[in-house]
């Protein structure tokens, strides 16, 4: 697995991880800068490649919580790579509503 991937899939075991105790996940975009500083930036409206290119990240990465799903999305040059989770509660709900 590429490093790219690896930090799409660390961040929404992070954000998994900050679910099961019970804190809400705001929205939160994280961009790398070319000097690899981290930048971040919460509840944006901008497309993640819009706003990685008006930043000129070298990467950008996006966590949402959609009901109860964990999604994460990342961008690299060229690459886009999106995970998402369920929570067990939301899946409980869809299996007992």
């Amino acid at each position: 697995m590429s490093l790219f991937a690896e930090h799409v899939q660390q961040l929404l075991e992070t954000a998994q991880s900050a679910a099961s105790v019970g804190e809400t996940c705001s929205e939160m975009t994280i961009l790398i800068g070319q000097d690899n500083g981290i930048y971040m930036i919460a509840a944006s409206d901008w497309p993640l490649d819009s706003l990685a290119l008006d930043r000129g990240a070298r990467a950008a990465y996006r966590i949402t919580d959609l009901n109860g799903s964990i999604r994460v999305e990342g961008r690299e040059g060229s690459r886009h790579c999106v995970m998402e989770a369920t929570s067990p509660a939301r899946i409980a709900r869809m299996l007992l509503g």
